[in-house]
């Protein structure tokens, strides 16, 4: 595989883990709704889409908002205190950085919450374009949003992107791009959600992710495909 034309990462549980805090988030909302809470296999199972998407399904097209509010409330209430980079994330930026790919970050996460995430990081100079819920035309999965992301680098997706991410829906969205679609099995997803769109690579943490990328330099050796799931 040659060097990508550009890298374009996920944000929760890629980049910062902040499952815990989206996961007390949403059954705050279910609760708010007389919902039961869901365990950690379901919510792994059901958390990815869009927050309209989520909500819409889950409470109808007319309390979508409301839910919405109830969400970020208590998103936010916990997050500065716990938000936190996975291990290694900012070494597998700065090895991309240092071969000088082109990075930006697709997330399903409210654009201008995203962006004051990465600036509190101190991860937002390394990315030309951070894209979040309600800044492209068509939020992820849709291709659109990848396009939208990649624009200011006048990138065409195509499989020498990579789309890297720890979700169903995030390869799906590779998918739908026609990007290459790297799993990181940091929150590792039901394996029955990614039947439809399975990874052209599994990669288990960030020390792994920037061997696998270094091979684009020829100093480490290639990681092998995604093996079938059970």
């Amino acid at each position: 595989m040659q060097k990508p034309d550009a890298v374009i990462f996920d944000w929760d549980d890629t980049i910062v883990d902040t499952w815990q805090v989206v996961r007390s988030a949403i059954n705050t909302t279910l609760e708010a709704f007389g919902h039961t809470p869901w365990s950690e296999d379901e919510a792994r199972k059901r958390i990815g889409p869009p927050a309209r998407v989520l909500f819409s399904g889950l409470f109808g097209e007319d309390k979508w908002q409301d839910a919405d509010k109830i969400y970020i409330d208590a998103y936010k209430k916990h997050i500065t205190a716990h938000i936190r980079l996975h291990d290694g994330a900012r070494e597998t930026l700065e090895a991309l950085k240092a071969v000088g790919i082109p990075m930006a970050v697709v997330s399903t996460k409210r654009g201008a919450l995203l962006r004051t995430e990465a600036a509190q990081l101190g991860l937002d100079g390394f990315f030309i374009r951070l894209v979040g819920a309600g800044d492209a035309p068509v939020d992820k999965p849709d291709a659109a949003a990848v396009y939208f992301a990649l624009q200011d680098m006048q990138i065409t997706p195509s499989k020498n992107v990579l789309f890297i991410g720890d979700s169903a829906t995030d390869m799906m969205t590779a998918a739908n791009a026609g990007c290459t679609g790297i799993l990181i099995e940091t929150k590792p997803p039901a394996e029955e959600t990614l039947a439809a769109h399975p990874p052209q690579y599994r990669i288990k943490d960030h020390a792994q992710l920037v061997d696998f990328l270094k091979k684009y330099t020829g100093t480490k050796p290639s990681c092998p495909a995604a093996p079938p799931g059970p």
